[in-house]
């Protein structure tokens, strides 16, 4: 499949007037209420999404909560099946280069109970607790590990997952497909008993101010911001975008086109057409008329890639057309 004719787009704006901002109240809480368990915190393991391993990471976790790396912490990259083995090695060569000092990297894919990465959180984490020292919980032989990261990252499914392998028991935490579930810091949930290992859940904290259109859209496509905070329009025409920036036009296809576009009103038309996504519209003289539903398309273009079904994307590789 070749390219059009036309360039495209080699820069993504967002309009003023919806530039990307969502810092809730209950994350200011959260942040508060984190700070003030971190004493008898024992390793912090922060969930973040494999498809965005660099965009969104909230620098106040490394600079605040894990003490700069006073306590252990382990970067855990989830829903690795949506990006792919073959892109492991390049994203922890990106991570490397901006983090060196991130040591304890996994990928996991919280679906699988049999996922290695999964099943290497609890080991890997132990392990650096029993090396590192634990100043006033020295006396404990019990285990408190903090989950933190961006909202809708899986950060309570992985508990789950934990607690089912290692207890056989059933989910302890809320989840769900929207960001925002888990709304304060909970209490310990336990999910081993030799040594006796407990997580503590929190709510996903976002930097407060998200200054780069680019790392906003990124987050919002993954789905770690509401959709209708940003709008499916506007994250689906980011799609559009980022995909035809990296010469991955699996969409035509996908999306039964005749050519790779660039404008996103003419791709969502031409997929309602033919999907026969319409619905009425109430005109201002009173009329009804049949239109076709471009926020349907755009939602389903958004779940295509959601789910995969436009191949293995990480969204923080450069692009091949700057």
């Amino acid at each position: 499949m070749t390219a059009q004719l036309n360039p495209f787009r080699n820069a993504f704006r967002v309009p003023a007037k919806q530039r990307i901002n969502w810092f809730p109240g209950h994350m200011t809480k959260g942040m508060k209420q984190i700070q003030q368990k971190l004493r008898n915190v024992d390793c912090i393991v922060e969930i973040h999404d494999a498809r965005i391993p660099l965009a969104g990471r909230n620098s106040q976790f490394f600079d605040t909560i894990t003490g700069s790396g006073v306590k252990p912490h382990i970067l855990v990259l989830n829903k690795v099946d949506l990006l792919g083995p073959k892109k492991q090695k390049s994203v922890l060569q990106q991570l490397r280069q901006q983090q060196p000092e991130l040591k304890n990297i996994l990928f996991t894919n919280c679906k699988d109970q049999r996922n290695h990465g999964v099943l290497d959180i609890l080991p890997l984490a132990t392990r650096l607790v029993n090396e590192s020292s634990r100043f006033n919980r020295t006396q404990t032989t019990e285990n408190n590990v903090m989950i933190i990261g961006v909202p809708n990252v899986g950060k309570s499914s992985i508990i789950n997952v934990l607690r089912n392998v290692h207890l056989k028991k059933k989910s302890a935490a809320r989840v769900g497909a929207e960001a925002g579930i888990t709304r304060a810091v909970g209490e310990r949930i336990k999910i081993q008993e030799n040594p006796p290992v407990y997580m503590i859940d929190t709510p996903g904290i976002l930097q407060p101010s998200i200054k780069d259109d680019e790392m906003g859209m990124k987050l919002a496509l993954v789905g770690c911001l509401p959709d209708h905070i940003v709008g499916e329009d506007l994250i689906a025409d980011y799609l559009l975008y980022w995909l035809n920036t990296h010469r991955k036009y699996a969409y035509v296809e996908k999306l039964h086109l005749s050519a790779p576009s660039d404008n996103i009103s003419a791709v969502l038309a031409e997929y309602a057409q033919r999907e026969e996504l319409f619905h009425k519209v109430k005109q201002y003289d009173g009329r009804v008329e049949i239109m076709t539903n471009l926020l349907a398309a755009a939602r389903k273009f958004i779940h295509f890639f959601r789910t995969g079904q436009l191949g293995s994307i990480n969204l923080d590789e450069p692009s091949g057309l700057r």
